[in-house]
């Protein structure tokens, strides 16, 4: 997935400003393709380059001019090819992953304690994913239909299925860790 078709599909709902587009990341998506606000607005001038969003400049004196993007047909039909478009799975990248899988050159005091780090993130990844189903539905209210909210609802589901088998993989290997004779011993 491109971040280009992102943003063209967040403008589907309406137009909208950089600003705007960040907090829709940040509430709805964050947890699968997160995007900072200079990778938005570089965004957004590309699409502008390529016709699929227009701009319109609103005053806001004494404040600086907002920027309002929004779709063009080109856009639209963009946006639409790419969805229905067949997609190969992204190539899987776990640095964690790459680290226990050399960790035995660590001692088991150090990929403990590293294994216990990992444990603590994926459980704070998970209560941040559960405390976007609220805004979900808020979003859902305000600029999608139930049928988009079911769709928003089954991507935070696989963010939490993911998280959770990962968190219960890392508490194994927490627990074999402390177990005598399930790990060699580091040397």
């Amino acid at each position: 997935m491109s971040l280009d078709h992102a943003v063209l599909g967040f403008l589907t709902y309406g137009p909208s400003t950089g600003y705007d587009l960040k907090k829709l990341f940040d509430s709805t998506v964050r947890h699968f393709w997160p995007a900072d606000q200079s990778q938005i607005y570089r965004t957004l001038a590309r699409l502008g380059a390529q016709g699929f969003v227009a701009h319109e400049l609103i005053d806001q004196d004494p404040l600086p001019d907002r920027k309002v993007y929004s779709l063009t047909e080109d856009g639209r039909a963009e946006f639409l090819r790419w969805l229905a478009a067949p997609h190969a799975p992204d190539p899987v990248r776990e640095g964690s992953l790459i680290q226990v899988f050399f960790a035995g050159h660590l001692s088991d005091e150090e990929i403990l304690r590293l294994a216990k780090l990992q444990a603590k993130g994926l459980r704070q990844r998970i209560r941040t994913l559960e405390g976007l189903c609220p805004l979900l539905e808020e979003h859902a209210s305000q600029i999608g239909t139930r049928r988009d909210a079911f769709f928003w609802g089954v991507t935070l589901e696989h963010g939490l299925l993911m998280n959770r088998a990962a968190l219960r993989w890392i508490e194994n290997v927490i627990k074999r860790l402390k177990t005598p004779g399930q790990t060699p011993v580091a040397s």
